[in-house]
C-alpha cells in the first residue's frame, strides 16, 4: 500500500476482558500543495496517490479546465530547498488558458473536509460550468442504484485495513460497469481523483454515468458532478439542503440513503425508474 495506509502499535480494549497490544492500520493523511505554473493555488489533505487525478479533478471543478488537452503535464517536485517529498504538484497548462487561471489566484485553502457553500457559489457554477445536464437522457433502475454501495465497498481495500476512508467511483448506467474508483481521506479528493481519471480518459462530460459516494452528498459533491457532466449522483447518506438545490437547478439527478434497498430521490427522480412499480417516473422533484 506504500504512503496509503501506515501502521502503527495500539492498545485495544474490551471491557471486562484483557487488553490487546497489537499493529492497527491508518489512513495516511499529508499535504499536497498544488501548484500551477511554478505559482502555489492551493494546498489539501489528502490520501498520497492519484495525485495527478486529484489535481485535474480540482481544475475541472473550479472551472480552469474541462478539456484533457487543457493539461499539458504534471510533476511532483520539491519545496525550496528541502528534499521531494512528493507533497508538491505542479501542474503546466494550454498557454492559452493563461488569462483564466491568471483570474483564479486567489486562496484556495481545503482540507480534508471543507468545502464551498452559500447562494453564492450555486450562482458561480452556474456560470461557469461547460454542461447542461437537462438533456441528458440517462435513466437507471432503482435495483441498479441499490448494487451500487455493495460493489462500492467491495472496491475499497484500503478502507479495509484502516476502516478511515471514503470512495467515489463512476459507473456507466447502461452496461453497469465500474469504470474506476477512488479512495482518500476526503470526500471531495475522493471524488476530484474520480473526476480528474474521468477527464483524462474521455468521460468528461460525464455522460449517462453515475458517481457513488461513500458518504454524504454535500453541495461540493453535487457541484463537481455537474462540473464533470455526470448527471446522476447517488450516496450512502443523506444531501444538504444546498446540494438539493444546486442538483434542482442544474438538472442533476440527486439519490440519498442509498442503501438495504431502499433510497431517496430528491431531485431528478424522472431518470430514476422502479420496475417493480407501476409508476415508472415519478413527477419531478422540485426544492420548495
Amino acid at each position: 500500500m506504500g504512503r496509503i495506509t501506515a501502521r502503527r502499535r495500539v492498545a485495544r480494549y474490551t471491557v471486562g476482558e484483557r487488553i490487546s497490544v497489537r499493529e492497527d492500520h491508518l489512513a495516511v493523511e499529508e499535504p499536497l500543495e498544488i501548484r500551477v505554473g511554478g505559482e502555489a493555488l492551493t494546498i489539501t489533505m489528502r490520501t498520497p496517490g492519484n495525485d495527478v487525478e486529484l489535481a485535474q479533478g480540482f481544475l475541472l471543478s473550479e472551472g480552469i479546465v474541462n478539456r484533457p488537452e487543457h493539461v499539458l503535464g504534471a510533476m511532483h517536485c520539491a519545496s525550496d530547498g528541502e528534499e521531494n517529498t512528493y507533497n508538491v504538484l505542479d501542474v503546466t497548462l494550454d498557454p492559452a488558458l493563461g488569462a483564466v487561471a491568471a483570474g483564479l489566484k486567489r486562496a484556495f485553502s481545503t482540507t480534508s473536509a471543507c468545502g464551498l457553500c452559500g447562494k453564492a457559489s450555486i450562482d458561480a457554477v452556474r456560470t461557469t460550468s461547460t454542461f447542461d445536464l437537462h438533456d441528458d437522457a440517462a435513466v437507471v433502475d432503482a435495483e441498479f442504484l441499490a448494487t451500487l454501495p455493495v460493489r462500492l465497498r467491495a472496491g475499497q481495500s484500503a478502507f479495509e485495513k484502516t476502516g478511515g476512508l471514503h470512495a467515489a467511483a463512476l459507473f456507466d448506467s447502461v452496461t453497469g460497469e465500474l469504470l474506476v474508483l477512488r479512495e482518500d481521506v476526503g470526500r471531495h479528493n475522493a471524488v476530484d481523483k474520480v473526476v480528474g481519471w474521468a477527464l483524462a480518459n474521455g468521460h468528461v462530460a460525464g455522460r449517462g454515468l453515475v458517481l457513488m459516494v461513500s458518504g454524504r452528498a454535500s453541495f461540493e459533491l453535487a457541484q463537481k458532478a455537474f462540473m464533470a457532466g455526470i448527471p446522476i449522483l447517488a450516496a450512502v447518506s443523506a444531501p444538504s439542503s444546498l446540494a438539493v438545490e444546486l442538483a434542482d437547478d442544474a438538472g442533476l439527478s440527486l439519490v440519498g440513503f442509498v442503501r438495504d434497498n431502499r433510497m431517496v430521490v430528491y431531485a431528478g427522480a424522472e431518470r430514476v425508474t422502479n420496475e417493480s412499480s407501476a409508476e415508472q417516473h415519478p413527477a419531478k422533484v422540485r426544492t420548495a
